[in-house]
């Protein structure tokens, strides 16, 4: 038995994720590769909890249709255009090239937070999960609104759960991306399915009455009790900015590093188009379905079994594993680069288990819009702060990666930046009112371009 441990042990050693060295040319992956990643992704438990959002909030269907289309076509664009290719330049990841421009000391709070906060979207995937096994297990299922765990059984799934999916984030990328490559092409099958299936619920007999049935019985305009009101502009805004701190923030530079081209960016739009707009359109419709059914606070599970059966039960364990898998994975990057001469699979299990441990509490579930709306200002700024290090800062004479080229171990000009930066988003949704927290994860990037460069040439000023 500890032959067969030390065997173990050895071979996740031998997994070399290259996180303080670039990834060498001979190791880059295929396109298909990033399809499966991000498909697998992006069509994931997360889908069965966003589309329900949207009902709940009272969304109008034609904001709905609209408003995912023009929001992931930015979103597609935002990882096409700006993080792709700072991560083929570099081939580093996030937080080894954060460390060379800020310094150790400032990367390690950023390195924490965005440990915890994947941590988070983890956890949360891990409950969708829990909902659909307990559900086949016939146990009481926390709702989509529910804070604290409500059983024992729970707790057990959910930990049951979250040790399956964090023994395949140990093995690395590779082993992430064939998981997703594998799941993701049925589970579009099982929301397009499930969705069609249950119409006829809703009182449609006709493709010809689809419309008046998606505004009257689906997506209303008229939000539930105690929920705030979601407009075209609310839309257009989550689903571009729900993973503003994978793209703008830059935090899929870990991702992305390994692709062959920058073009591959263009991949993100299988997650985008077929998860973020047909997946939430679909699980939108189940969760109508649901609450017609007299139950006014279904979860994942519910929402997939009463329209799929256990198609869509195995469908919501696989879609919230190929989620937290990737998010496991970079929160163990993040915190490896904590403790350099840690292993980083020791470190993903460490975050793994820290993941399973916040799931049991379902508000990771409940909450997770806010959760990727406060992460999302966080992240913004530090995407603004390597973008204009790597691509702009030659180009204006100033020096990029400071902190590596001075020996500095806190750059205290990116540390201003970034909480200028994070205080001005926060200050503009106090001041203006906004009921979207979304809405200012852009201006804080903004910010954080004009104040780095202007301290940047401050500083090169006082030294020269």
């Amino acid at each position: 038995m500890q032959n067969e441990t030390l065997s173990l042990a050895e071979k996740l050693n031998a997994v070399e994720e290259y996180e303080r060295q670039p990834v060498p040319a001979n190791k880059v992956k295929s396109f298909r590769s990033f399809i499966g990643m991000v498909a697998g992704e992006h069509i994931a438990g997360t889908e069965f909890v966003i589309g329900p959002l949207f009902v709940l909030h009272g969304a109008g269907a034609a904001d709905i249709f609209l408003g995912l289309f023009v929001g992931n076509i930015l979103a597609t664009l935002s990882w096409a255009l700006i993080c792709a290719p700072l991560a083929v330049k570099t081939r580093l990841t996030i937080f080894y090239q954060l460390e060379k421009i800020c310094g150790f000391g400032l990367v390690s709070i950023y390195n924490a937070i965005n440990g915890l906060q994947f941590c988070v979207l983890a956890g949360s995937m891990v409950a969708v999960s829990a909902t659909a096994v307990g559900l086949a297990m016939d146990m009481p299922m926390p709702g989509l609104t529910d804070i604290y765990p409500n059983s024992v059984g729970w707790v057990l799934v959910v930990l049951g759960i979250g040790s399956v999916i964090a023994g395949v984030a140990v093995f690395g990328y590779d082993q992430v991306a064939y998981f997703s490559t594998i799941c993701a092409p049925w589970m579009p099958l099982v929301f397009v399915a499930a969705a069609v299936a249950v119409l006829p619920q809703l009182g449609l007999t006709s493709i010809d009455g689809f419309w008046q049935v998606a505004t009257e019985k689906i997506w209303t305009g008229v939000p539930a009790a105690g929920q705030s009101k979601y407009t075209l502009w609310h839309i257009i805004a989550f689903a571009w900015l729900c993973n503003t701190s994978m793209h703008i923030g830059l935090a899929d530079m870990s991702i992305y590093r390994y692709a062959k081209h920058s073009w591959y960016g263009f991949a993100s739009a299988a997650g985008m188009f077929i998860g973020h707009y047909m997946a939430w359109i679909a699980s939108g419709i189940l969760c109508a379905v649901a609450l017609q059914s007299g139950n006014p606070n279904p979860s994942p599970g519910q929402i997939a079994f009463g329209s799929a059966g256990w198609a869509g039960i195995l469908c919501v364990v696989i879609a919230g594993w190929t989620t937290a898998n990737p998010c496991i994975y970079r929160s163990g990057l993040a915190l490896q680069a904590l403790w350099p001469s840690a292993r980083r699979w020791k470190t993903t299990l460490a975050v793994g288990l820290l993941a399973t441990l916040m799931a049991c509490f379902p508000g990771v579930v409940s909450k997770l819009d806010q959760w990727l709306a406060v992460y999302a200002l966080i992240a913004t700024p530090i995407g603004a702060i390597i973008l204009v290090d790597v691509w702009l800062f030659p180009k204006l004479g100033l020096p990029s990666n400071w902190a590596e080229k001075t020996g500095a171990n806190f750059n205290w000009i990116a540390a201003i930046t970034w909480v200028l930066a994070v205080a001005a988003g926060y200050a503009i949704y106090q001041a203006y009112g906004f009921d979207f927290y979304f809405f200012v994860a852009m201006p804080a990037w903004a910010v954080a371009i004009v104040v780095y460069i202007g301290l940047a040439k401050l500083r090169a000023g006082a030294s020269g």
